[in-house]
């Protein structure tokens, strides 16, 4: 889902004038490699799965191939596959930090279509993110991104031990690890490892909370791996919640731009039809709308718009006020 969906440019570049191999919102890479990608995956995965989901697996994989049978085929060898753990684990932790970002987002009230300032990443890692700055501000629709080394600028990192999970283990020691990491005795070994009181802790025995005030959003980095471990990425995510007039009357935008979406399909319009987009607002949202009309005609593929105090087509909801809105093909 994550692959497809950061994609979708580039697949939409099949069905437009772009050549096939054209980098794509700079994106770096063609439209033929994503499909190819995306070939792969899914032809390795039906065989994988085939003897779990036998049916399934075979309606992939006749539909992608044209073979006769995917269970009349190898089984998949992971070493012919190209490797890169280093891209691996950059990418598991870009999804982790847009994961924790989205929380903090939800934690303050802040929709995904309302554009933000900048969301800043700190920690020792945060400088390997770099190549990935465009797509994390993409997938969290802020202006910026800003990666930073120094994490206790967003707060304190604090480790609260698990006294149930520990005891068996440690037994009396389970003290000593407490009094530890309440008087911030405790280290993070460079493969993440945390230490309490000379103590290694295991997953599970702990967990590590950021302490902020009350006007700071910010959280400290963690993912589950596919084995289940929840691995610390030593990165926290810091998000400037200050909405501005124009990232408010960008905001209003979007919404606006998702009901068109939606009018267009129940109309049953093509993906590429084009339209004439006509809106009644009261002036203030119209006035929003206007700063931001390039915004709105490309993402609703609007050759004209135009603003009237009667339409009464489709009534709709825009920044909590009614209004109203109606589309023909151009």
């Amino acid at each position: 889902n994550w692959y497809i969906r950061r994609s979708r440019e580039r697949f939409w570049a099949a069905g437009s004038d772009r050549p096939a191999d054209a980098d794509v919102a700079g994106q770096g890479g063609s439209t033929a490699d994503a499909f190819d990608t995306l070939f792969t995956v899914l032809v390795t995965l039906s065989k994988v799965v085939a003897p779990l989901v036998p049916m399934l697996a075979e309606e992939i994989h006749t539909g992608l191939t044209g073979e006769r049978s995917v269970h009349l085929t190898d089984w998949p060898d992971a070493d012919s596959l190209p490797a890169d753990p280093d891209l691996v684990r950059a990418m598991d932790e870009v999804r982790a930090v847009c994961s924790t970002a989205l929380g903090l987002r939800k934690d303050n009230g802040l929709r995904q279509r309302l554009p933000l300032l900048e969301l800043s990443i700190a920690g020792d890692r945060a400088s390997a993110l770099a190549p990935f700055a465009d797509l994390v501000a993409q997938e969290l629709n802020v202006k910026n991104v800003a990666l930073l080394e120094d994490r206790s600028a967003f707060g304190t990192e604090v480790v609260r031990p698990n006294p149930r999970v520990l005891g068996p283990r440690l037994g009396k020691d389970v003290q000593a690890v407490i009094k530890a990491a309440k008087t911030g005795d405790w280290t993070r070994t460079d493969d993440g490892t945390v230490v309490v009181g000379g103590h290694a802790l295991h997953d599970g025995e702990y967990e590590i909370a950021l302490q902020t005030s009350d006007d700071v959003a910010a959280s400290p980095v963690r993912y589950v791996d596919p084995e289940g471990s929840m691995i610390d990425t030593g990165l926290v995510v810091a998000l400037d919640t200050t909405v501005t007039p124009e990232l408010h009357a960008e905001g209003v935008t979007r919404d606006l731009v998702r009901l068109v979406q939606q009018a267009r399909r129940d109309a049953g319009l093509e993906v590429t039809d084009r339209i004439v987009l006509t809106l009644q607002l009261p002036a203030e949202q119209a006035a929003m709308v206007a700063e931001n009309e390039r915004h709105l005609t490309e993402s609703v593929l609007a050759t004209s718009v135009s603003y009237t105090d009667d339409v009464q087509s489709i009534p709709a909801s825009v920044d909590g006020v009614d209004a109203s809105l109606a589309l023909e093909r151009a």
